[in-house]
């Protein structure tokens, strides 16, 4: 039969435990929850992004087979002004480079730099909608309606998708500018930019899809 342990040796033991006992081990650990938080968030919103690549490569494909049934009615040469839509184009491409400035702001822990730059972003995103928003306006009042033909509601579906799409975007940068003003460059907001981020260049990507097969090929 055993003897008891002494409670003496038992303390000393436990003392000993306590000493040997690493102080970084709780922070490995939440470093390595964290990881994972933001691994699960990135993700997801790639998943987001996959989705999202499918609706328009329905609509593009919608697009495709539609593109020639005008009913009558004006085609993309009779309607298209590749001038006005070069400038549309170039304010969101630009766009695309001053969202860029403000990440690389972001990783040498400038806020200032950041917000400014996402706010220039937020301008031009809104002149590219204001133009898109003229653009519907004068096709509609010269009767080029998305009811005149089934090439102009292939054609009003995949811009306006599109554009639903940037002015969610923008949304998306006013409430992203609260935050980091509130709040600073947490580890949250790190993530959510680099959300925004990926979001925003994926539209710059869209739109030279439309660019080219939308407006060049339908007015050349």
């Amino acid at each position: 039969m055993s003897h008891p342990a002494n409670p003496l040796e038992a303390i000393k033991d436990e003392i000993t435990s306590a000493y040997d006992h690493n102080p970084n081990d709780a922070h490995d650990t939440h470093d390595h929850h964290h990881h994972d938080e933001e691994t699960k968030v990135t993700l997801g919103f790639w998943i987001y992004l996959m989705s999202d690549c499918i609706l328009f490569a329905t609509i593009f494909a919608t697009y495709g087979v539609l593109k020639d049934a005008t009913a009558g009615g004006p085609n993309g040469r009779e309607l298209f002004d590749l001038g006005f839509v070069a400038i549309e184009t170039a304010l969101l491409l630009l766009s695309s480079l001053t969202f860029g400035l403000s990440m690389i702001s972001m990783q040498a822990n400038k806020l200032k730099g950041v917000m400014g730059w996402l706010a220039v972003t937020g301008l031009l995103g809104l002149g590219f909608m204001g133009m898109e928003l003229y653009e519907f306006n004068h096709l509609i009042h010269e009767g080029a309606g998305p009811d005149r033909s089934a090439f102009l509601s292939a054609f009003f579906t995949l811009v306006g998708t599109h554009g639903i799409h940037v002015t969610s975007g923008l949304v998306w940068m006013a409430i992203m500018f609260v935050h980091l003003s509130r709040r600073g460059l947490t580890s949250a907001n790190r993530i959510r930019m680099m959300e925004l981020s990926l979001f925003w260049h994926f539209l710059d990507i869209i739109w030279i899809g439309v660019f080219s097969i939308v407006y060049l090929m339908g007015a050349a």
